[in-house]
């Protein structure tokens, strides 16, 4: 009987941080150890000029029910690499409690292609998080203070854009009501609750390239409007400072391992759903510098995270990919061409090849950046060899390299023809990188220009209160930041239940959130909600701890 994920975590044989970091190449007064399996990497005392490794970036088709395991590929593809290199880092997004307590699980990979210690990371690991929740509310605090005690600023209470934060997904906070019991309890206010991988403060983190940088962008954070319409920032309330002290050892990358061993960098957590999905500049620059290949992945599918590396990240990682990777299984392919769930161990050729646009326009999408793409497919053990030889014969017909891999049961082994495939892509020459679009574009033009070529839109609709925005981003000057846009993960419109590669669509834009120490636009779209609830059942009523201390249930 195969072991659970946690299981085959738990037995596995650590080796000492301090090993992992000298394989690494860090020098030992980087290395800022906490316990025997996990570090921070002071990068800011790292002052070693390094010329960048290969890049390669881990993308995916549209998640379902079905399961397409981007990070345990991630992770398979990594030790392939570094079995078959010598010199390859992973950089991984760490794992927030929403997910792991509510329905989508850890964010550590699975089976044998897993980054451990899987029940610290999936939990309090290094403490990131806890520290962003608590920045996130120490200025939250600090706004109302300064109203309550006589608003210098003159800040307008109703236009305060400064919301709480939580790392868990509860949704009876995200529309609250604060400052009750009288006048010595503060000033009533409608507030609400974001989850703390949406928090500016996240992004921020996963964008600053140092402390100083750090700093600079928290300062220029808008918290809010003065009664005379004008932009009312961090910097203003002059608490900058105090909120990057929070922040300080949070900003440092975390030093981990996979079960075989390869060094892994897992820091910063955003979703790419509501957030842009991608680990930190600094983990990813650190892995670019100390490693000749560098695997990194970006959350969702490739219409989500994929864009929002592209476009968001790499102008300030200085660094594009040198191949993208998109992950698909035939699962989830036939679940996108309308076989359902219950059906899916059920060969069914008609089911794949409708499913098939899906990742086809993936395909497309990356390529349009002037990336090679190598195609990687999960496989599962209901796979036919019908199947497996027409997703072969269609994504080879696009002129694209598609291998198989075996990474949950068998490790970086089951990953070697994809580390091939790799690495001879990143050898290739290839065109300049083609960005999607100019920032000097309007924010409408950016929007469409995301809709058109990368959902398959043909048609964006603003409420009156994301028209306003609009007006309000052009006022201040803000209209030359890209874009983020908050969307459903499981379908290319902002509709959950459109599967496969619709086309011809209309999205919905409800409103826009100005995030100028991230230094981009947050696009909701649809119902997307920054707050999640949790499931009918979620997965904390499985986890549980013995009499030892032994944990069980996390996957």
């Amino acid at each position: 009987m195969m072991k659970t994920d946690i299981e085959i975590s738990q037995a596995a044989q650590m080796e000492p941080i301090q090993k992992i970091a000298e394989k690494a190449g860090f020098d030992a007064a980087i290395v800022e150890p906490y316990g025997n399996s996990k570090a921070k990497i002071n990068v800011f005392e790292d002052h070693t000029e390094r010329k960048m490794g290969k890049l390669v970036l881990v993308t995916s088709i549209n998640p379902t029910p079905a399961g397409e395991g981007k990070s345990t590929v991630s992770v398979g593809l990594a030790d392939a690499l570094q079995k078959l290199t010598g010199s390859t880092m992973l950089a991984l997004r760490e794992p927030s409690l929403g997910p792991v307590m509510g329905m989508k699980g850890g964010a550590t990979g699975g089976g044998y292609a897993q980054v451990v210690p899987m029940d610290d990371i999936n939990l309090h690991f290094t403490g990131d998080m806890h520290a962003l929740t608590a920045a996130n509310n120490t200025l939250a605090a600090l706004i109302d203070n300064h109203i309550q005690q006589g608003n210098d600023l003159n800040i307008e209470p109703r236009s305060i854009s400064w919301k709480r934060a939580l790392d868990i997904n509860d949704r009876a906070l995200r529309n609250v009501v604060i400052g009750l019991g009288g006048r010595f309890s503060g000033v009533p206010r409608e507030d609400g609750f974001d989850i703390t991988v949406a928090s500016e403060l996240m992004a921020v983190l996963c964008l600053s390239k140092n402390l100083h940088d750090l700093k600079t962008r928290i300062n220029r954070i808008v918290i809010a409007n003065n009664t005379d319409g004008k932009p009312v920032t961090v910097g203003d309330l002059q608490v900058g400072g105090a909120i990057t002290v929070l922040l300080k050892d949070a900003l440092k990358p975390n030093l981990v391992q996979t079960l075989e061993h390869t060094p892994a960098l897992m820091h910063g957590g955003p979703f790419a759903n509501i957030a842009h999905g991608c680990n930190s500049v600094l983990a990813t620059q650190t892995a670019l510098k100390y490693a000749d290949y560098a695997v990194t992945e970006a959350g969702f599918g490739a219409d989500l995270g994929a864009e929002k590396f592209l476009d968001i990240k790499t102008p300030v990682l200085g660094k594009t990919p040198d191949t993208v990777v998109i992950v698909a299984t035939i699962r989830a392919l036939k679940y996108n061409g309308g076989q359902k769930l219950k059906d899916l161990t059920n060969e069914n050729l008609e089911a794949l090849k409708n499913g098939f646009k899906n990742l086809q326009r993936h395909i497309k999408n990356m390529q349009s950046y002037n990336v090679p793409v190598v195609v990687a497919i999960n496989q599962f053990v209901s796979d036919t060899e019908d199947e497996i030889k027409l997703l072969d014969q269609l994504v080879s017909d696009m002129g694209v390299k598609i291998v198989n891999t075996n990474v949950w049961e068998h490790g970086g082994a089951g990953a070697s023809d994809l580390a091939q495939a790799v690495v001879e892509s990143t050898t290739e020459t290839h065109d300049d990188f083609k960005r999607l679009y100019d920032n000097n574009l309007s924010v409408k033009d950016k929007i469409e220009t995301v809709v058109s070529n990368i959902y398959g839109g043909n048609k964006v609709e603003y409420s009156s209160k994301a028209e306003k925005k609009l007006k309000e981003i052009d006022t201040n000057g803000w209209s030359n930041l890209p874009i983020c846009i908050a969307k459903t993960q499981y379908s290319f419109t902002d509709d959950p239940k459109k599967l496969g590669a619709p086309s011809d669509f209309t999205i919905h834009v409800s409103d826009l959130n100005i995030k100028t120490g991230a230094g981009f636009i947050v696009v909701l779209t649809g119902n997307v909600l920054t707050m999640p609830g949790l499931p009918k059942h979620p997965a904390a009523l499985d986890i549980d701890v013995d009499d030892n201390g032994k944990i069980s249930g996390l996957f």
